[in-house]
């Protein structure tokens, strides 16, 4: 307002004067969003929901049931014998010249590490030999590593079944007049409700398992 009470007026702004290129109508353009790298994000985030999803649905379930024999008792166990506890399983065999020492005394220093949370692991070593591996075999293989690992053994058909629960592969190779047992390496890790958790690599080494199994230990999952 002036003075006089009169609208002051203000004359309009050349094209010439104003920033930019203008439109027709005199108004300057809208800037243009940048949709192409926001649909692009979330197409790949799409993509990855989805492969995971088939991931999951295509995955076989690792661990199962199964029925051995313990060795350090004779008598017949089952998977829901251990329920309650973490559980470590390996397969292998007595004669095995690499894995399986290197693991079983990877699992030895892990249970000594973990102190009093311990009390919350079994580790099971399931023969895949159990032809060679009598219950006494066992007893001494599995006690020269830890007395708290407990060997387990079968009929063949019953390790079978434990195996494939596991996913394991095991064959046996001629050697002359000698064979050794072609195994999987890996130590699984079972939840105390006899779910699937997670593996370790004969690679992993006991600092890494006992890092990980104290996390899950203290979570009390």
């Amino acid at each position: 307002m002036t003075a006089n009470g009169a609208s002051e007026l203000k004359s309009p702004v050349e094209p010439e004067e104003s920033a930019g290129v203008l439109h027709p109508t005199g108004e300057p353009p809208r800037k243009r969003r940048p949709w192409g790298p926001i649909v692009a994000l979330l197409l790949f985030v799409a993509a990855v929901a989805a492969i995971t999803w088939m991931h999951q649905r295509q995955a076989p379930s690792t661990g199962g049931p199964f029925e051995l024999i313990d060795a350090s008792t004779g008598r017949q166990v089952t998977d829901r014998d251990f329920r309650g506890k973490w559980l470590l399983v390996f397969f292998g065999y007595t004669h095995c010249p690499d894995f399986c020492p290197t693991t079983l005394s990877d699992i030895a220093d892990t249970m000594a590490m973990l102190g009093p949370l311990a009390d919350q692991v079994q580790p099971l070593f399931i023969t895949v030999d159990p032809k060679r591996d009598t219950q006494q075999a066992l007893n001494e293989y599995t006690g020269a590593f830890d007395p708290r690992i407990r060997g387990l053994t079968g009929t063949p058909d019953q390790i079978a079944i434990a195996a494939k629960a596991y996913g394991v592969y095991y064959a046996k190779r001629e050697t002359g007049d000698d064979y050794y047992m072609d195994h999987t390496g890996a130590t699984y890790v079972m939840r105390p409700d006899g779910t699937y958790e997670r593996s370790f690599l004969s690679t992993d080494g006991p600092e890494e398992m006992t890092k990980r199994l104290r996390h899950l230990l203290s979570e009390g999952r």
